[in-house]
Protein backbone atom coordinates (compact mmCIF):
# COMPACT_ATOMS: atom_id res chain seq x y z
CA UNK A 1 0.00 0.00 0.00
CA UNK A 2 1.96 3.15 -0.90
CA UNK A 3 1.57 6.28 1.03
CA UNK A 4 1.06 8.20 -2.46
CA UNK A 5 -2.04 6.11 -2.80
CA UNK A 6 -4.11 7.54 -0.11
CA UNK A 7 -5.01 10.48 0.94
CA UNK A 8 -4.46 11.99 4.87
CA UNK A 9 -7.82 10.63 5.81
CA UNK A 10 -7.18 7.27 4.54
CA UNK A 11 -3.98 7.19 6.65
CA UNK A 12 -5.73 8.34 9.46
CA UNK A 13 -8.45 4.95 9.18
CA UNK A 14 -5.15 2.81 8.58
CA UNK A 15 -3.56 4.12 11.83
CA UNK A 16 -7.17 2.77 13.41
CA UNK A 17 -6.58 -0.57 12.77
CA UNK A 18 -2.28 -1.09 12.35
CA UNK A 19 0.93 1.20 13.07
CA UNK A 20 3.24 -0.20 10.96
CA UNK A 21 5.08 1.64 8.46
CA UNK A 22 7.72 0.89 6.35
CA UNK A 23 10.63 3.25 4.99
CA UNK A 24 12.65 2.41 1.89
CA UNK A 25 15.90 4.26 1.86
CA UNK A 26 18.23 4.26 -1.33
CA UNK A 27 20.46 6.34 -3.25
CA UNK A 28 21.10 8.47 -6.56
CA UNK A 29 24.03 7.21 -7.90
CA UNK A 30 25.48 5.95 -10.94
CA UNK A 31 24.78 2.30 -11.87
CA UNK A 32 26.37 1.48 -15.17
CA UNK A 33 24.17 1.41 -17.85
CA UNK A 34 20.60 0.94 -15.39
CA UNK A 35 19.28 3.71 -13.87
CA UNK A 36 20.88 6.08 -11.82
CA UNK A 37 17.62 5.54 -9.55
CA UNK A 38 18.25 1.75 -9.09
CA UNK A 39 18.86 1.54 -5.28
CA UNK A 40 16.32 3.89 -4.74
CA UNK A 41 13.46 1.84 -7.77
CA UNK A 42 14.79 -1.47 -5.91
CA UNK A 43 14.04 -0.86 -2.49
CA UNK A 44 10.66 0.93 -2.87
CA UNK A 45 9.00 -1.95 -4.94
CA UNK A 46 10.27 -4.68 -2.80
CA UNK A 47 8.75 -2.96 0.17
CA UNK A 48 5.73 -1.96 -1.64
CA UNK A 49 5.44 -6.16 -3.55
CA UNK A 50 6.12 -7.56 0.56
CA UNK A 51 3.73 -5.47 2.17
CA UNK A 52 0.88 -5.05 -0.11
CA UNK A 53 -0.63 -8.88 0.60
CA UNK A 54 -0.53 -7.96 4.12
CA UNK A 55 -2.39 -4.14 3.86
CA UNK A 56 0.72 -2.30 5.29
CA UNK A 57 1.78 0.88 4.33
CA UNK A 58 4.80 2.38 2.53
CA UNK A 59 6.32 5.63 2.12
CA UNK A 60 8.24 6.85 -1.36
CA UNK A 61 11.53 5.53 -1.06
CA UNK A 62 14.27 8.46 0.52
CA UNK A 63 15.86 9.27 -2.51
CA UNK A 64 19.39 10.29 -1.37
CA UNK A 65 22.13 8.06 0.22
CA UNK A 66 26.30 8.25 1.26
CA UNK A 67 27.58 7.80 -2.10
CA UNK A 68 30.92 10.21 -1.83
CA UNK A 69 33.26 7.47 -3.97
CA UNK A 70 30.86 7.91 -7.23
CA UNK A 71 30.62 11.90 -6.92
CA UNK A 72 32.77 12.47 -10.04
CA UNK A 73 29.52 10.29 -12.36
CA UNK A 74 27.37 12.99 -14.01
CA UNK A 75 23.68 12.54 -11.79
CA UNK A 76 25.14 10.95 -8.52
CA UNK A 77 24.11 12.85 -5.44
CA UNK A 78 25.86 11.95 -2.14
CA UNK A 79 24.89 13.05 1.50
CA UNK A 80 26.91 13.53 4.12
CA UNK A 81 26.32 10.39 7.24
CA UNK A 82 24.99 13.01 9.66
CA UNK A 83 22.65 14.73 7.62
CA UNK A 84 21.01 11.35 6.22
CA UNK A 85 20.71 10.17 9.69
CA UNK A 86 18.69 13.46 10.61
CA UNK A 87 16.53 13.18 7.40
CA UNK A 88 15.50 9.83 8.79
CA UNK A 89 15.12 10.12 12.36
CA UNK A 90 13.26 13.46 11.70
CA UNK A 91 11.06 11.40 9.11
CA UNK A 92 10.21 8.92 11.93
CA UNK A 93 9.83 11.73 14.72
CA UNK A 94 7.26 12.85 12.45
CA UNK A 95 5.56 9.28 11.84
CA UNK A 96 5.73 8.48 15.20
CA UNK A 97 4.06 11.43 16.58
CA UNK A 98 1.25 10.99 14.01
CA UNK A 99 0.90 7.25 15.68
CA UNK A 100 3.04 5.14 13.82
CA UNK A 101 4.88 2.64 16.16
CA UNK A 102 6.35 0.24 14.42
CA UNK A 103 8.90 0.59 11.59
CA UNK A 104 10.99 -1.04 8.91
CA UNK A 105 13.46 0.55 6.78
CA UNK A 106 14.11 -0.87 4.06
CA UNK A 107 17.73 -0.07 2.61
CA UNK A 108 18.80 -0.38 -0.77
CA UNK A 109 22.36 1.04 -0.94
CA UNK A 110 25.50 -0.44 0.80
CA UNK A 111 27.02 3.31 1.75
CA UNK A 112 24.26 3.76 3.85
CA UNK A 113 25.83 1.45 6.31
CA UNK A 114 26.56 4.39 8.60
CA UNK A 115 23.13 5.07 9.17
CA UNK A 116 22.12 1.73 10.57
CA UNK A 117 23.50 2.09 13.84
CA UNK A 118 21.38 5.14 14.82
CA UNK A 119 18.18 4.23 13.14
CA UNK A 120 18.55 1.10 15.12
CA UNK A 121 18.94 3.31 18.23
CA UNK A 122 16.21 5.32 17.64
CA UNK A 123 13.88 2.28 17.95
CA UNK A 124 13.44 1.18 13.94
CA UNK A 125 14.23 -2.23 12.34
CA UNK A 126 16.72 -1.88 9.40
CA UNK A 127 17.04 -4.51 6.70
CA UNK A 128 19.23 -4.35 3.73
CA UNK A 129 17.84 -5.96 1.04
CA UNK A 130 20.54 -7.01 -1.14
CA UNK A 131 22.67 -8.16 1.35
CA UNK A 132 20.02 -11.08 3.30
CA UNK A 133 20.78 -13.86 3.71
CA UNK A 134 17.76 -15.40 1.55
CA UNK A 135 18.99 -13.30 -1.52
CA UNK A 136 22.45 -13.99 -1.17
CA UNK A 137 21.43 -17.61 -0.96
CA UNK A 138 19.49 -18.00 -4.31
CA UNK A 139 22.05 -15.22 -5.97
CA UNK A 140 24.86 -18.03 -5.09
CA UNK A 141 22.70 -20.55 -6.84
CA UNK A 142 22.26 -18.39 -9.84
CA UNK A 143 25.76 -17.25 -9.89
CA UNK A 144 29.14 -19.06 -8.94
CA UNK A 145 31.30 -15.94 -7.94
CA UNK A 146 30.53 -12.53 -6.64
CA UNK A 147 27.39 -10.53 -6.90
CA UNK A 148 28.63 -6.49 -7.39
CA UNK A 149 27.40 -3.13 -8.01
CA UNK A 150 25.57 -2.54 -11.57
CA UNK A 151 25.81 -5.81 -12.29
CA UNK A 152 23.25 -8.88 -13.13
CA UNK A 153 22.30 -8.47 -9.93
CA UNK A 154 20.56 -5.01 -9.74
CA UNK A 155 19.44 -5.88 -13.45
CA UNK A 156 15.73 -6.45 -13.38
CA UNK A 157 12.56 -4.32 -16.28
CA UNK A 158 12.65 -2.22 -13.76
CA UNK A 159 16.09 -0.82 -13.39
CA UNK A 160 17.08 -0.80 -17.08
CA UNK A 161 16.26 2.08 -19.02
CA UNK A 162 14.12 1.96 -22.72
CA UNK A 163 16.46 2.72 -25.56
CA UNK A 164 19.73 1.53 -23.55
CA UNK A 165 21.61 -1.63 -24.25
CA UNK A 166 23.29 -3.80 -21.69
CA UNK A 167 26.53 -5.06 -22.94
CA UNK A 168 26.47 -9.38 -22.60
CA UNK A 169 29.31 -10.94 -21.52
CA UNK A 170 31.28 -10.50 -17.96
CA UNK A 171 33.40 -7.32 -17.11
CA UNK A 172 36.64 -8.58 -14.79
CA UNK A 173 35.62 -7.87 -11.38
CA UNK A 174 36.91 -4.89 -9.27
CA UNK A 175 38.87 -6.78 -6.61
CA UNK A 176 40.38 -3.94 -4.34
CA UNK A 177 37.47 -1.83 -3.22
CA UNK A 178 39.08 -0.81 0.14
CA UNK A 179 41.44 1.20 -1.94
CA UNK A 180 39.09 2.26 -4.10
CA UNK A 181 37.52 4.05 -1.11
CA UNK A 182 40.85 5.78 -0.16
CA UNK A 183 40.43 7.44 -3.84
CA UNK A 184 39.24 10.69 -4.38
CA UNK A 185 35.97 10.92 -7.04
CA UNK A 186 37.57 11.27 -10.06
CA UNK A 187 40.39 8.70 -9.62
CA UNK A 188 37.56 6.08 -8.52
CA UNK A 189 35.63 7.68 -12.00
CA UNK A 190 38.77 6.40 -13.98
CA UNK A 191 39.62 3.33 -12.02
CA UNK A 192 36.10 1.73 -12.88
CA UNK A 193 35.34 2.71 -16.26
CA UNK A 194 31.71 2.15 -17.15
CA UNK A 195 30.30 2.06 -13.33
CA UNK A 196 29.97 -1.75 -12.80
CA UNK A 197 32.25 -3.65 -10.32
CA UNK A 198 32.06 -6.74 -12.47
CA UNK A 199 30.69 -10.18 -13.20
CA UNK A 200 27.83 -10.33 -15.64
CA UNK A 201 26.03 -7.91 -16.70
CA UNK A 202 23.03 -9.94 -17.16
CA UNK A 203 22.06 -13.83 -16.65
CA UNK A 204 18.77 -15.29 -17.80
CA UNK A 205 15.70 -13.22 -16.62
CA UNK A 206 14.07 -16.03 -14.58
CA UNK A 207 16.89 -16.58 -12.48
CA UNK A 208 17.38 -13.17 -11.79
CA UNK A 209 13.80 -12.87 -10.64
CA UNK A 210 14.42 -16.06 -8.45
CA UNK A 211 16.74 -13.41 -6.63
CA UNK A 212 13.78 -11.19 -6.53
CA UNK A 213 11.38 -13.10 -5.10
CA UNK A 214 13.81 -14.04 -2.07
CA UNK A 215 13.94 -10.43 -1.09
CA UNK A 216 10.09 -10.32 -1.25
CA UNK A 217 9.52 -13.08 1.03
CA UNK A 218 12.67 -11.72 3.61
CA UNK A 219 10.83 -8.53 3.80
CA UNK A 220 7.27 -9.94 4.03
CA UNK A 221 8.75 -11.78 6.62
CA UNK A 222 9.94 -9.53 8.76
CA UNK A 223 6.81 -7.31 8.36
CA UNK A 224 5.08 -9.96 10.08
CA UNK A 225 7.30 -10.45 12.64
CA UNK A 226 6.94 -6.49 13.27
Amino acid sequence: MRLYDRNWLQVEEYLEGDDRVLLPVGSTEQHAYLSLGTDNILAERVAVEAAEPLGVLVLPAMPFGIAPGFAAFAGTVSLRPETLVAVLTETLDTLRSQGFRRFLVVNGHGGNTPARGPIEEWGARWHDWWDSPAVRAVAEEVYDGEATHASWFENFPWTRLAGVEVPGGEKPLVTDREALRELDPEAVKAAIGDGSYGGPYAVPEEQALRVWAAGVAEVRALIDAL
